[in-house]
Parts: structure tokens; sequence; C-alpha cells
């Protein structure tokens, strides 16, 4: 019944959009009749956006600084988990390049009823940069398409505020405060999820056909692949070059019950106890592990950032750009990191990750609705990788930080 509790959220999320896909492919275009009710759930959505992003990351980060986690181990737990991040990005981009999901699919129809895109392909210029990061004016902040600047700005801010000592603790107390009641006002929303992007997928397949349904089916293969790949081979190989043969054979001896959990619950935050005990089992300072894991579960995500890989390449592909530039695969890269690290640690932070991918890249908002498929037929093995790879930056962190004697067992 619990595990059923856990998912229940993804599960109708999922039988409304599967409801839609079996409608389109039955009515046709007629299904464009429930086409406004979609477009009213993605506004409602389009709209929290903003408030959602300023005050959760600028709340972020005035704790974050008011907890003063600083130092030696602070900065290796950084530094490991942006390594471990790159690494599963690269593989994912080029894992997407060998298995395409969208490359026996005619997407000429897919994309003859969307607008124009304008997108980014091109060598990445000093001017686009700018463009991308900030904005000329205060106003154009509020605006879902400059989502990049938004969270320069609110980073900026959450830093301010903790810079101002006693007289900033009432703005961050506000920000808090702020925070949570948009939290809850996208839990509302969310609960129409399944009927609004439901509608909204009827109409799309029901316009473009039913082709568009095995993109999916290959983009879930193709993860379940990436997935097998980081959970046995990188967790192995992390793990023999921290302590060699012991720890590798001590971390699968612990990690079963984590994975379990993670499995279990569809959530990292309601992994950190059991995640923090296995990292002690293994060997991890308790003054490590009891930082390492709750830090990383808010900005450590590895499966988010291979899905946001795989996101981000399923829309060039769709719209024909199978050939990029060496700077827009770096911002292919860094746009996933950036998903995974500070998008991902906002709850109900998907929308967020997905209208950040479409706005660094110029595609059309409308498009966060396959984005958020995907998001949904991946959760499981998503929240598998996310959770899980804290349990490795913890070991990691600890022999980068400890040295050669990082912890005696391994001697």
């Amino acid at each position: 019944m619990n595990i059923l509790k856990n998912y229940a959220s993804s599960l109708l999320l999922l039988a409304g959009v599967i409801t839609g896909g079996v409608c389109g492919i039955i009515f046709g275009e007629k299904t464009a009749i429930v086409k406004p009710i979609g477009d009213i759930f993605l506004n409602l959505m389009f709209v929290l956006i903003v408030p959602l992003v300023f005050f959760s990351i600028s709340s972020a980060i005035c704790n974050i600084k008011k907890n003063k986690m600083m130092g030696r181990v602070i900065g290796s737990t950084m530094l490991v988990f942006l390594l471990m991040s790159i690494v599963v990005a690269v593989l994912g981009y080029l894992f997407m390049m060998i298995y395409n999901p969208l490359q026996d699919i005619d997407k000429s129809q897919i994309v003859a009823n969307m607008p124009e895109q304008d997108v980014v392909t091109n060598s990445l210029s000093g001017s686009m940069i700018v463009q991308m990061l900030t904005v000329p004016d205060f106003l154009e902040l509020f605006n879902k398409s400059n989502l990049l600047p938004l969270i320069v700005f609110s980073i900026l801010f959450g830093l301010a505020v903790s810079l101002a000592g006693e007289k900033g603790e009432k703005v961050s107390t506000m920000l808090d405060a702020c925070s949570e009641v948009i939290m809850k006002a996208m839990t509302v929303i969310m609960y129409a999820a399944p009927i609004g992007l439901g509608c909204y997928f009827a109409d799309t397949v029901g316009s473009v056909g039913s082709q568009v349904i095995g993109g999916y089916m290959h983009v879930f293969i193709l993860y379940m692949l990436l997935t097998f790949i980081c959970f046995f081979g990188l967790n192995s190989l992390y793990m023999f070059l921290a302590g060699g043969k012991k720890t590798l054979v001590d971390f699968w001896k612990n990690i079963l019950t984590p994975s379990l959990t993670a499995i279990a619950t569809a959530s990292s935050s309601a992994c950190i106890p059991i995640n923090i005990e296995a990292s002690k089992k293994i060997g991890v300072p308790a003054a490590i592990a009891e930082t390492v894991v709750p830090l990383g579960t808010n900005i450590h995500k590895d499966g988010s950032v291979m899905n946001g890989v795989i996101k981000i390449m399923f829309l060039f592909t769709l719209f024909g750009h199978y050939e990029l530039s060496i700077g827009t695969i770096f911002l292919v890269i860094g746009v996933s990191l950036f998903v995974g690290a500070v998008v991902g640690a906002i709850p109900s932070g998907g929308m967020t990750g997905e209208i950040l991918i479409c706005s660094a890249f110029g595609f059309s908002p409308e498009l966060v609705v396959p984005l958020i498929i995907i998001s949904t037929i991946c959760d499981v093995p998503a929240t598998l990788i996310n959770s899980t790879s804290n349990i490795t930056g913890a070991v990691l962190t600890s022999r980068l930080s400890g040295g050669k004697e990082w912890f005696k067992h391994t001697i």
C-alpha cells in the first residue's frame, strides 16, 4: 500500500497520458476539442514558474549560508559532485548519438503543426552568452523565457540577503514563507496534471499520429540501458578507485537496501537516513556522511542530469538538428548540469527544468509537454541513480578529503 501511495501521482499522470494517447489514436483530429483544457493547465503552471524559481533558489542560498557548510569537505564534495555529473552527462550524450530514440520515426508530420523554432545550434558567441545569462531590464526577469537570468539573479539576491546579517533575517524568513506558499500552490495545480496533460497529449497524438509514442518507448529503453551502466558499471569503478577491492565489496554488500528504498519511495529525500547509514557501513566517517548525503540530495542528481541530456537531444533531433557545434554540445552538457544541480533542488522543479531547457535553446514553451512525459516514464530509474549516487559521492569525498588514509579498513 505504501508503494502505491508513493507512486500515486506518477501512476495517475501515466494513466492520464496513456488515456490521452489512446483517445488520440481512436478519435484523431477530433481530440482538438480537449486542447483548451490542456492549455489552461499549462498556463496555470507557467504563471507559477517565475515566483517558484525566485523564492526557492533565493531561500536555498540563504539556508546554505546559515548552515555555514564550508571547508575542505565541502570543497571536495562539490568537486566530486561536479565530476560525477559531467561523466553521466557525457555518457548520455554519446549514447544519444549511438541510439537515437527518433531515428526510425517520420518527424516531418510531428513538427508540421508546431510553431517555427529559433533554435540555438551555432557556436556560442560572447553576446549570446550575455543574452542567455542576463537581461537589460529588471521587468524582463519576470518572463518564463528568461529563466537562466532569473536563476542568476535569484542566487545573487539570496547571497546578498545572507551577507546582510541580522538585517537580512527578516527577508530570509519571508523568502522561506513565500517559497512554502508557492510550493503548496504548485501542489494544488499538480492535482489536475493527469487531466491537463492527458488532454494535451490526446490532441498531440490526434494531430501528428501515434508514431510519436514509439519515440517515448525508445527513450525509456535507452534510459534503462544508461541506468544499468551507471548503477553497476560507474559505481563499481568509483568504489574500486576510492578504496580498492574491499571498498567495492563493502559497497555492494550495503547498497541493496538503499536501492530498494529509492525504488519503493520514489523520493531521494526519503532515502537520506538509509543512505547515511549505508555510507557509514561502507566506512565513511559520520561527519562526512551526514554532510554529503543531505547536500547531495538537494544539488546532486545524476539521474536528472542524464535525463536532461536526453530531453535536449530529443528536441534537437525532433527538429532535424543532428550535428551540433562544439559550443552547443558544451551548452547541452552545461544546461543539463544546471537542471540536475539547481533546478533539481526545487520541489516540483521538474516543470522548471523543462522550461529552462526550452528557454536556453530557443524552443517553444509548448514543448514542455513531451519533456514532462519523458520525466514521468523515467522517474523510477532516475530516482535510483539520484539517490544511490550520493552514497558513491560520500565515499569519493572521504577519499579525496582524507588522502591515502581516508578510513582505516581500506589499508
